[in-house]
């Protein structure tokens, strides 16, 4: 380093949350002092407040900066943090770690991460999961079910792999884009930046929300949904495009199991066995219209048996089976059947948008093709996730508009080595997940373990006990439901270790706590930046711009040397960090050597193509990855397994709709949203961001308020069934009058402002998530109703 009067200017990126903004770091005389937008870079157009801040971050006074071990009971106020070393806290670590996997199996250990959407996880994720896999674990708690269930894993259901969490919108080529619970101006600034430049050269813009918040003051067309309604929502608009031929018909026929004909007396797919004995139960069957008769599709070779001829996609047809005859629909029919109980006079008294908005909408997503779109946790934080994800994903494919310019787009992306270690873990292991009994679809299936998941096997030994846990960031008591009872989980095992910057309400719960460092002091491998063709092309190592303060070392670091120390190094390049990144880059052709020279990254050559999956191997489609290769509007998968083979809606499980007899003292509607200036439960001990946002916050209508006698900034109660915390009244007139949307995460204090700190456990604090309980999740996935609670708001005493 030089050390110029201006200080060092260092290329990097910063890691803060999943939009991986392209930045430019100053260091002075070896002090990191600014953090600005670097333009050159495909995710640098801009930087956020938290970005910006990041000095602060790193210097706070509150990091954690040697390992501590606890001295005390669990049940004492004051742990007793000892300060020990590196080689003390990893070698009890180990020993505790392996005695439990001997006593109780590897199961009986959970392993949990802070989501890498809004922490630095995303540089080290995988390596945990080949940890947690080496070790024998099946358990990542993730939150996933709150986070990127709907974007990643439900709307496999329909499409076989992750719409839109794998193919991004191309919001370059975007005739109109549709965000549905998503605010990119808070959540990934890059999607915000392209948004604003789509909509200077035309493009046109829908945003989904209860909310006006962000991008949907500039939008074309903004619906005020009530929470927990997308589903209902989503299957109105559904119904005035295919009411209005307004749908790609021969996508349709071509690419989804529409034609395909279910059978009237069980509800499942007319197969090509029922037509004879002798047929093939894996092969389906539609009907020709042109021919008027039935004819067999083959999902080996995803192909019909004569591709002349129009497959019908409505109408009802008498089928003559070897016995008897049977009555069929095909798959579309059935769904437009459910779109039509849901025209948009029917829900705009569920969802409070109106049906000229509705139909408005669905004009707008046909004639303004292609269509782009994503969405968020808004619709993930549901009793009804999972199906209101499915017709949403149903919605779309109407567009034809999957894997094509403009629309939703699988981009090419840089070959890697998979390095996440799936094949360490055995099939016997993985047939353990928490949950996979009871939610045999849900993210188990993943190995991911619901926070509920976790805290019942911890309390109750159900399924089986988990007596240990290894924590990387994740604050679960403050990010999850049921804070007291995930408490009384934690404090129940055997043994507890997490890795963090600072300490946390659930940090002070582990026996051995590690110091981490920042991104900023540490090294970060970054293949690929996801949301356009150009940010996917590009691959970068973050430099170290100083050294790590304290002993505090990288997540990276930690687990390779926890490995080595339960004797997995063999798994891990004998803990040789820049061997194991050269077996993760040996197929993209770049090397480590490269990347370290040339710190403002490296673009490799790629060729976007679309429609993949009609390309052709030996005449045979690619499809997808569904049972019958085709995008699924029908799903006997979920009907296997008790579920709606459509998406159906359901009211929200804990609304004054479906509880009446608790809409009296609990008449309204809680929701939440992130605030721009925190990542999630983090950072409200940096004073630039606290300054801003002095006190935790309930946002609601004026007439809410004054109808309470609530004046703006004053201190509320939030009640709901489980429970109050207060919040200081904030006055939104773009809220429904009926819906308040709180803020999570508020604990820290900031002591260099005078900020006080609150009561993660107590009805005087703030913790948002001590009032809502695992009860009443989705039937599928587990999810807690963050976003649709009820509950009232009145002036706190």
């Amino acid at each position: 380093m030089n050390d110029s009067q201006n200080g060092d200017k260092i290329p990097c990126f910063c890691a803060l949350c999943v939009s991986r903004c392209g930045a430019t770091a100053t260091v002075e005389s070896g002090r990191f002092t600014a953090l600005e937008p670097d333009p050159s870079h495909p995710t640098g157009r801009a930087l956020c407040i938290k970005g910006r801040v990041a000095p602060e971050i790193v210097y706070n006074s509150e990091r954690l900066l040697h390992p501590l071990k606890r001295t005390r009971p669990k049940d004492d106020s004051d742990p007793g943090w000892q300060r020990i070393s590196w080689d003390e806290a990893l070698t009890t670590t180990a020993a505790r770690l392996l005695q439990l996997s001997q006593d109780y199996g590897s199961e009986s250990v959970v392993f949990s991460s802070a989501s890498p959407s809004t922490s630095a996880m995303s540089d080290s994720l995988d390596w945990l999961q080949r940890l947690r896999r080496a070790f024998g674990s099946p358990n990542l708690c993730l939150s996933m079910e709150l986070c990127g269930w709907g974007r990643y894993l439900a709307s496999s259901y329909t499409y076989g792999t992750a719409v839109p969490g794998a193919y991004m919108p191309d919001i370059e080529h975007a005739g109109c884009i549709l965000y549905w619970g998503y605010n990119p101006t808070v959540s990934r600034i890059a999607h915000a930046t392209a948004t604003v430049s789509a909509i200077s050269r035309g493009a046109r813009l829908i945003v989904i929300d209860p909310r006006c918040a962000g991008l949907a003051r500039r939008a074309d067309q903004w619906l005020r949904v009530r929470p927990g309604t997308d589903g209902a929502l989503a299957l109105a608009i559904a119904h005035v495009m295919i009411d209005r031929g307004w749908f790609d018909q021969d996508f349709v026929r071509e690419w989804t199991n529409g034609p395909l004909l279910v059978r009237s007396d069980n509800g499942r797919f007319l197969r090509e066995q029922d037509l004879s004995p002798s047929g093939d139960a894996g092969r389906y069957v539609a009907w020709n219209s042109t021919r008027v008769r039935p004819v067999v599709y083959d999902p080996g070779r995803g192909s019909y048996e004569s591709e002349d001829g129009e497959l019908a996609l409505f109408g009802e047809f008498n089928i003559a089976t070897w016995q008897g005859d049977v009555l069929c629909r095909p798959s579309f029919e059935l769904t437009a059947d459910l779109c039509r109980r849901h025209a948009p006079k029917t829900v705009e008294g569920v969802t409070g948008v109106g049906a000229n908005e509705i139909e408005r909408t669905a004009r707008m997503l046909w004639e303004s093709r292609p269509v782009a779109y994503y969405a968020w946790s808004g619709i993930e934080q549901h009793t009804n996730a999972t199906q209101t994800v499915r017709a949403i994903a149903q919605l779309y494919a109407l567009t034809g508009n999957l894997d094509a310019p403009g629309g939703n787009v699988l981009f090419s992306s840089i070959p890697t080595n998979d390095i996440a270690g799936a094949e360490l873990l055995s099939s016997a292991q993985r047939e353990k997940a928490l949950g996979l009994s009871e939610r045999p679809l849900g993210p188990s299936r993943w190995e991911y373990a619901t926070s509920g998941e976790f805290y019942k096997a911890a309390l109750e030994s159900l399924p089986y006990p988990v007596r240990g846990l290894v924590g990387f960031g994740a604050n679960l008591l403050m990010a999850h439901a049921d804070s007291k009872r995930g408490r009384d989980a934690l404090a129940s095992l055997d043994f507890y270790v997490h890795a963090d910057l600072f300490m946390s309400p659930t940090a002070e719960v582990a026996d051995i706590v590690l110091p981490v460092a920042s991104p900023f002091e540490t090294e970060g491998l970054k293949v690929g930046f996801e949301v356009d063709a150009d940010a996917e092309s590009f691959v970068q190592l973050r430099k170290r711009l100083i050294e790590p303060l304290g002993e505090s070392r990288s997540d990276i670091q930690i687990i390779f040397d926890l490995a080595c120390h339960l004797g997995l190094g063999e798994d891990f390049w004998g803990g040789d960090i820049d061997a194991a990144y050269g077996h993760q880059l040996e197929p993209s052709g770049v090397s480590l050597d490269r990347l370290r020279a040339e710190p403002s990254g490296v673009r490799v050559p790629l060729e976007t193509c679309y429609r993949k999956f009609a390309e052709e191997t030996e005449g045979i489609a690619a499809g997808f990855n569904t049972p019958s290769r085709k995008i699924e509007f029908y799903s006997e998968t979920l009907l296997d397994n008790g579920y709606s083979p459509l998406p159906e809606f359901e009211e929200p499980l804990l609304s004054p709709r479906s509880r009446p007899d608790l809409a009296v003292r609990y008449p309204l509607v809680l929701t939440c949203a992130k605030d721009t200036l925190f990542c999630e439960t983090q950072h409200r001990g940096v004073p630039s961001l606290r300054r801003r946002a002095p006190d935790p916050q309930v946002e609601l209508h004026p007439d809410t308020a004054g109808s309470r006698g609530i004046a703006a900034g004053d201190w509320v109660r939030i009640e709901t069934p489980d429970g109050s915390v207060r919040a200081r009244a904030k006055l939104n007139d773009s809220l429904d009058s009926m819906v308040v949307c709180g803020q999570h995460g508020w604990w820290q204090a900031c002591d260099e402002i005078g900020a006080p700190s609150y009561d993660p456990f107590g009805p005087d604090g703030a913790n948002l998530n001590l009032i809502f309980r695992h009860a009443l999740v989705d039937p599928i996935s587990g999810t807690v109703p963050h976003r649709s609670y009820i509950c009232n708001v009145l002036p706190a005493e």
